[in-house]
């Protein structure tokens, strides 16, 4: 009996990566804050700002305070900008809460706190622009699928599984090709950290979004993320509300999981007619009636095709009806792709399907690994789109 577990892993935030250039140090005005002899630099969100010193919340974590004395030279750069030379110079007063700085100057010898030299400012709204504009861009030249094959010579990426239903996809990288690795417990795109092509390996999911060859057999990434992902499909044993998780009974492994429902976890039910269509698929069954009508696409669920006729399967997604852990019960099937997780036993989930009950029982209680990134187009063919 042919057995599938499709699932999708959503990517919808894009991380707006501080591509920051060279900044030139100055002497530390005296008198101010006690001395400090560690040359330092430091990146983060701007918490506050009082007087000549700011609270920092650095991407380590850390709360740091830097002071600014009149001496620090501050510039304001645009994200993916890798040079100076285009910056403007700007006041303390233009630094607000929700900003990101860079900072290079003199740190105490606790670490607490730094007085700047050079402060380096990516304002909040200009960064939200640049997410915005690359989020548009995912979702036309975006692509993905489960990596075949990495040949590190040629700087390429096989992929097969492509939500555009080709068996194949070669994603070519230049020196200018951002990649990303996502970060071994994290749903967020915004955890991902710079990775290499050597990270890369078969069975990876990888995403990648750049300009297409003539032939559309090749992609030219501007930027790819890859990551190891788990699917788990299988019944609810049990539920925490109070802790947002539930036990899964794997049907791959046999063994209980633990699913911890993030605030950035995607939680979708599946409508009982795609399910039901998607079953009869798995069987082999056509579903009644043949196709489905033309009035089916304007169904609410239904989604225009991309460019090169590929499903936005973000947007697919989009238009199911959302769930939480309140709509579960004891016994309900359901679909999952989550990260890797520190332990076998316990995940997190990128996204979560439920209403999933045909397309278990048509697979005859077995679970085969399969790309997350052609649900989209599982259900696309079970409307008959």
């Amino acid at each position: 009996m042919r057995t599938t577990q499709r699932i999708i892993a959503g990517i919808a935030l894009l991380a707006a990566g501080m591509s920051l250039g060279h900044a030139l140090s100055s002497p530390a005005q005296e008198g101010s804050r006690p001395p400090a002899a560690n040359p330092a630099k430091m990146v983060g969100v701007v918490k506050a700002l009082t007087g000549n010193a700011i609270t920092l919340a650095t991407d380590t974590g850390s709360e740091v305070t830097v002071f600014v004395p009149d001496s620090t030279r501050m510039l304001r750069l645009a994200p993916g900008q890798k040079d100076l030379k285009d910056a403007t110079p700007i006041q303390l007063q233009d630094i607000q809460a929700g900003d990101r700085i860079l900072v290079r100057g003199t740190a105490a010898s606790d670490a607490k706190s730094i007085q700047a030299s050079a402060l380096i400012l990516m304002k909040q709204e200009d960064i939200a622009d640049k997410q915005e504009r690359e989020r548009a861009d995912w979702q036309q030249h975006g692509v993905g699928g489960l990596v075949t094959a990495v040949d590190p010579a040629a700087d390429t990426v096989t992929i097969s599984n492509v939500a555009a239903g080709q068996k194949s996809l070669l994603i070519r990288l230049s020196k200018d090709t951002k990649v990303l690795r996502y970060a071994p417990n994290s749903v967020k795109f915004d955890d991902a950290r710079p990775g290499t092509l050597d990270q890369i390996r078969p069975g990876d999911q990888l995403r990648a979004r750049g300009a297409r060859s003539t032939d559309g057999n090749e992609v030219s990434a501007v930027e790819i993320v890859s990551g190891s992902f788990r699917n788990v499909a299988g019944r609810i044993n049990s539920l925490d509300a109070s802790q947002n998780t539930i036990v899964v009974m794997d049907l791959l492994t046999k063994k209980p999981v633990t699913v911890r429902i993030g605030t950035d976890s995607q939680v979708r039910k599946l409508p009982l007619f795609v399910a039901q269509r998607m079953a009869m698929r798995l069987k082999g069954t056509p579903s009644e009636g043949g196709a489905v009508p033309a009035a089916a696409g304007s169904h609410p669920m239904s989604s225009g095709p991309r460019p090169g006729g590929a499903p936005d399967l973000q947007q697919i997604l989009n238009r199911m009806p959302t769930a939480t852990i309140a709509d579960m019960q004891k016994g309900d099937a359901v679909m999952i792709v989550s990260t890797q997780g520190a332990s076998p036993s316990e995940v997190t989930a990128i996204t979560l399907l439920t209403g999933v009950e045909p397309i278990l029982t048509a697979s005859g209680g077995a679970a085969t690994v399969l790309s997350p990134w052609s649900l989209g187009q599982s259900i696309s063919d079970a409307m008959g789109q």
